[in-house]
């Protein structure tokens, strides 16, 4: 009965060179992810939306990559396998067996954002909410990773498009003995790629928030993202223990919320001068 289900049988590999080395979808996805955020920066310098144009563009994204790639390395272990990096501190260096995790990434991005405003003399908010809206491309493109690597797969389903995906069962397990799932990745791909891209490009160019309030709609991306992947953490299988009840992604987000309140009510909470 379960054949009728279509089987994952993708291989990570766009290019092999030999069993376990090549180039990855999950490391082109992360290239897609920065070439388009490189893409839409030189956009908003050209209509006037931006003050970053040229070299300051490169040196931005240069901070961004070390912020994502080193939050979301250490965010997976401190977050996700918090015994293993006390069993294991290599572990951390062998990035070839994959973890990453947005929540950690969010950190980088924001530490090294704190740096690249100091060093360039600008308002934090204001380059912040400027790479919000270009998030969402990495994050469509990472989880489209996901899927094609057939990791963080949903729960069981019986609906007509679930999956069957043979890493979810032991080795040499029977596809007959082996249950469908929810795609979940595609899911999360469709939520925080192209619905938070679409509404991130909708505050931006069909509003003045950057300008009148900066710092608002860093929050408000927040605050989306965190509702959309509470969301899709509905269909996905938890690929670690829970906390409270709901799982680690569904927790973490919760702290998401409260960050990205505190900067939409900003303005509200700032004292008034003297």
């Amino acid at each position: 009965m379960f054949f009728a289900y279509w089987v994952h049988h993708l291989d990570p590999f766009l290019i092999r060179f030999s069993e376990n080395f090549g180039i990855r979808y999950y490391g082109l996805a992360y290239v897609l992810g920065f070439a388009g955020a490189v893409g839409l920066l030189h956009r908003y310098h050209r209509a006037g939306r931006s003050p970053f144009g040229g070299n300051t563009i490169g040196d931005l994204i240069t901070y961004i990559v070390f912020g994502v790639m080193l939050g979301g390395r250490c965010g997976y272990f401190l977050l996700y396998q918090s015994d293993l990096i006390f069993r294991d501190p290599l572990a951390l260096l062998r990035v070839w067996e994959g973890g990453m995790s947005s929540h950690g990434g969010f950190v980088g991005v924001m530490l090294a954002l704190l740096v690249f405003a100091r060093k360039h003399r600008v308002s934090f908010f204001t380059v912040s909410d400027l790479i919000v809206t270009t998030a969402p491309v990495g994050l469509f493109f990472g989880r489209i990773a996901n899927f094609i690597n057939g990791e963080l797969y949903g729960t069981t389903t019986r609906v007509s498009w679930a999956v069957i995906f043979p890493q979810s069962a032991s080795p040499n397990t029977p596809l007959h003995l082996i249950v469908p799932r929810h795609p979940s990745q595609l899911y999360e791909a469709a939520l925080e790629g192209l619905v938070l891209f679409a509404l991130m490009q909708w505050r931006f160019w069909r509003s003045e928030v950057t300008r009148t309030q900066p710092g608002r709609l860093g929050g408000e991306f927040l605050v989306a993202y965190a509702v959309v992947r509470m969301l899709g953490e509905l269909f996905r299988e938890p690929d670690a223990g829970l906390i409270l009840g709901v799982s680690r992604g569904t927790f973490y987000s919760v702290f998401l919320i409260g960050a990205g309140l505190g900067l939409i009510l900003r303005p509200a909470l700032r004292k008034p001068a003297p």
